[in-house]
């Protein structure tokens, strides 16, 4: 069915009363219409025709308008990009911290929601401290009634205090998940102007460091971590959703499940690390998880983070060096011995190619055949 016209919802905050927005170009039609239904008021501010926000009301739009208009709801009906990990959520920490009686925390319904929406944990715990900090910066104000300009007016602050783009993007996303879906108000704050994404090129380790980090460290769980996540290109998070099942020696691959989009892929089985995950098995013997914590549950992101670092510093590399060191690093050296950058891709389970392409500015191979001007 062809369509001549065309009506957006939108979510309308007005006097603290929640609203159904209608935009439609000028049509006398649509306005003949729109006038039918109960309610319906015209805001000069917005620039639109409005009613209260209720199913009856949403029923009666979709109702009046069959066959005659195209109702597009893309901004109206909640959406998520969450990731969806296969991780045990824990949010115990949210219900034992000391409440300090100066300070108000966010409600117990924001937590909740974002468990609901199965964020990852340590985004959750990232966004509940954005969002508390944002919340005791207008300790005498109902959370409820800040808007646009006390958003900004943080922001501001912020800024002025260094806060860097990453920082303030998660201080944004931890605000409108509170008033957008918590509160049910899809894109209430969409005017909020985000700062430009920095484009900041990834540490990368020689594969002589890898090595190193590996030899430097005695524990042999830990030698098999820093192997794995390396020699097949992981996420933290993947590495410790990896189960037994998951590792194919017949194949020499490795299944990483539910990774981030929600998507399933193989990446590369190194021998080298197979043997070592032998060695590995006959003493540690895990039961359902490759790495296990004392309790036989997944081992802790935390955990990894402080055994990589460690590594690094026995290996007396002075770089910063985390997981996704260890991850970026894989690609790189894929990219230096000639591998496709698509095959690379496919194995990161990067959505598109442009993702991967940042690693031809570290790639040493880039820069094959070019001699530095002082030297001609």
């Amino acid at each position: 069915m062809q369509f001549n016209h065309h009506i957006t919802l939108k979510h309308l905050l007005i006097d603290n009363k929640k609203y159904i927005g209608l935009r439609f170009f000028a049509s006398k039609a649509i306005t003949v219409l729109i006038n039918d239904l109960e309610d319906v008021q015209w805001s000069k501010d917005f620039n639109l025709y409005y009613v209260p926000n209720t199913k009856a009301n949403l029923d009666q739009i979709f109702d009046l308008f069959r066959g005659i208009a195209w109702i597009d709801c893309n901004l109206f009906f909640k959406h998520t990009k969450s990731k969806d990990l296969n991780e045990t959520k824990d949010t115990s920490w949210f219900y034992e911290r000391n409440s300090h009686g100066f300070l108000r925390k966010c409600p117990e319904v924001y937590i909740e929601k974002l468990e609901l929406k199965k964020y990852a944990n340590n985004t959750m715990k990232s966004y509940v401290s954005s969002f508390e900090r944002f919340i005791n910066f207008y300790p005498e104000k109902d959370v409820n009634v800040l808007g646009e300009i006390e958003i900004r007016n943080y922001l501001k602050f912020l800024i002025a205090n260094n806060a860097s783009n990453s920082n303030l993007n998660m201080v944004i996303n931890s605000i409108k998940f509170y008033y957008e879906v918590v509160q049910g108000m899809p894109n209430r704050f969409y005017a909020i102007e985000r700062p430009r994404k920095e484009r900041k090129l990834p540490t990368i380790l020689s594969k002589e460091e890898v090595k190193l980090m590996i030899t430097s460290t005695q524990n042999l769980k830990h030698q098999c971590i820093i192997s794995v996540i390396y020699s097949a290109g992981l996420r933290r998070s993947e590495l410790i959703a990896l189960e037994l099942k998951d590792i194919d020696s017949k194949r020499m691959l490795i299944k990483v499940n539910d990774a981030k989009g929600n998507k399933d892929r193989f990446t590369l089985l190194s021998q080298t690390t197979l043997d070592q995950l032998r060695d590995y098995y006959k003493v540690y013997s895990p039961k359902q998880y490759l790495f296990e914590g004392q309790t036989g549950k997944q081992y802790s992101g935390s955990s990894i983070g402080q055994i990589v670092h460690q590594a690094a510093a026995k290996a007396g590399i002075l770089k910063r060096v985390t997981a996704h060191t260890l991850r970026h690093s894989f690609a790189t050296h894929l990219l230096e011995a000639g591998t496709d950058i698509r095959y690379i891709q496919m194995l990161l389970g990067h959505g598109s190619t442009k993702t991967t392409e940042i690693y031809t500015h570290v790639a040493t191979s880039s820069f094959t055949g070019i001699s530095s001007p002082l030297d001609d």
